[in-house]
């Protein structure tokens, strides 16, 4: 990602409000994309603006979405400009003050063109790294995509050159006059937790639980929220 300096900066990333917050580092917008399990895509589609959800992977300097080939909304983003917005949830920040109530976060906006992906191998490659991207390792034992099933599936790419993260941290933020007062204020973190793999009941024979689903493999995932940017002004 080629944005590490402020010089490189579009206008359309560049933070405005609590710009002290943002980011343009490409380090700190990959790790963040590389944590959340899944993104937003915006666009428009026949006049109207249109947010979906949908799983994303980074491969270097693209960021991979994928969507049914059948549907109509997400093949409108082909070719067009779209916004990719990620974003973890780290904290509640309660204030004495409901002014200054705030959320510890970490987030990451993306603009270009939605570029379809028509290389096969670069489809399969994307595919399975978004497979990976959920669950590490999952690529390697899981059935691969037939021909039909590829072609049912639309990927598309956009490059995160033009991009900028946002990340708060700490605590409450309350005006000098509020202190004293008789509230409890402080930071209620949140954290994504793996429960217990329940099997499905039609799995055929006696499967072990992979390696891959064991609980501490599975937790250093939801871990990775504990490195995040610490340097950053609440």
């Amino acid at each position: 990602c080629g944005m590490s300096t402020k010089d490189a900066v579009s206008e359309r990333v560049r933070l405005r409000r609590h710009a002290e917050r943002g980011s343009y580092d490409p380090e700190v917008i990959e790790g963040i994309l590389d944590e959340a399990y899944f993104c937003h895509v915006g666009f428009v589609a026949e006049g109207h603006p249109v947010v979906l959800p949908t799983v994303h992977v980074r491969l270097g300097d693209w960021l991979y979405l994928h969507g049914a080939a059948a549907n109509a909304m997400f093949a409108a983003c082909a070719g067009q400009t779209v916004c990719v917005t990620a974003t973890i949830l780290d904290g509640l920040v309660l204030a004495r003050s409901v002014y200054d109530h705030s959320m510890n976060f970490r987030s990451v906006v993306v603009f270009g063109v939605a570029e379809d992906v028509v290389d096969a191998e670069e489809k399969r490659d994307a595919l399975r790294a978004l497979v990976d991207h959920v669950v590490a390792g999952r690529s390697l034992e899981a059935k691969e995509p037939s021909e039909l099933e590829l072609k049912a599936t639309r990927v598309l790419r956009v490059s995160i050159d033009e991009a900028s993260a946002k990340v708060r941290t700490g605590p409450p933020k309350d005006a000098a006059a509020n202190l004293a007062l008789g509230v409890w204020a402080g930071v209620v973190p949140l954290r994504l937790v793996a429960g217990e793999p329940v099997q499905d009941v039609q799995v055929a024979g006696d499967i072990p639980l992979p390696g891959y689903l064991q609980p501490e493999r599975l937790a250093s995932r939801h871990r990775r929220g504990e490195s995040r940017p610490a340097d950053f002004p609440g």
